[in-house]
């Protein structure tokens, strides 16, 4: 029986995502002696002073929970599924504030939280991961991540602007619109947008998908690294029908919008001062 009762300890464990405060087991029933003996026994190992965890716990989690902190920012938006640029050398926490900050090599955020932060938290809150966002990324990077997470439904518009947001958010909240999946999406309309020119993207011409239409006529093609064999000879014959029909096509690299835009950019001013972008 009491074997029985320690494994419960390490399956509850388990179900509560591996890393768990042993005061929350307690509350539902576990004492601590059963808690020291799956201690002892193996099944679970202690982290840190009333937190514990499964062996095959997630090493993010075991590492927060260590040093006193939660995942956010980038490192919490990507495991989200949300689209961040690069990912970080370094994971990226924040301190919420309760009991000693051990020292760890991630980099932490000390924002107070838009949304108040359980106990039991080891991964920060949607808008609490966009606040710290706002406030360690580059603009753009930062407005990807937001229009990300609109997109996936993940936090509500109308509920994001009923919130305190202070700094940089505070404008990010104004800009943000939930159409964009990708932060292509989002990059290429913010950086042209001096231009002043209609930009639309991911649009069906003839059965066909043009990444970015600028005015009525400028095609502008981003290719992934899928873009090899049976893809790049669809990508051809889809750009020689698009010139046929009177457009002119842009087709350039992933790489080169996200680390060498200028290049990207000149091309595109070429066009547009030949006309290329009107009908």
């Amino acid at each position: 029986m009491d074997a029985d009762l320690t494994r419960a300890v390490a399956t509850r464990a388990a179900e509560l995502g591996g890393v768990v405060r042993a005061t929350r087991l307690v509350s539902e029933g576990h004492t601590r002696y059963r808690i020291s003996r799956a201690v002892d026994r193996g099944l679970v190992v202690r982290v840190r002073l009333n937190w514990i965890a499964v062996p095959s716990a997630d090493p993010h989690l075991v590492a927060a929970a260590r040093t006193g902190t939660m995942l956010s920012c980038v490192t919490a938006a990507e495991r989200r599924g949300l689209w961040v640029a690069e990912r970080p050398e370094r994971p990226h926490v924040a301190y919420p504030g309760r009991g000693r900050l051990e020292q760890t090599s991630a980099v932490v955020h000390w924002q107070r939280a838009i949304v108040p932060r359980h106990p039991d938290q080891l991964e920060d809150d949607i808008e609490n991961i966009l606040m710290t966002v706002a406030g360690c990324q580059p603009y753009e990077s930062a407005l990807a991540i937001w229009e990300s997470a609109l997109n996936k439904r993940l936090v509500d518009l109308d509920a994001l602007r009923r919130l305190r947001w202070t700094g940089t958010a505070r404008r990010l909240v104004e800009d943000v619109t939930p159409w964009s999946d990708s932060g292509l999406e989002t990059f290429v309309p913010l950086r042209l947008r001096w231009m002043r020119l209609p930009i639309r993207a991911q649009i069906w011409i003839a059965g066909y998908r043009v990444d970015f239409l600028i005015g009525e006529r400028l095609a502008l093609q981003i290719d992934g690294g899928h873009h090899v064999g049976a893809q790049r000879t669809e990508d051809i014959r889809h750009d020689v029908e698009l010139m046929l029909r009177g457009f002119h096509v842009i087709r350039v690299g992933y790489e080169q919008v996200v680390h060498r835009w200028p290049e990207v950019q000149a091309q595109i001013m070429r066009a547009v001062a030949q006309g290329l972008h009107r009908p």
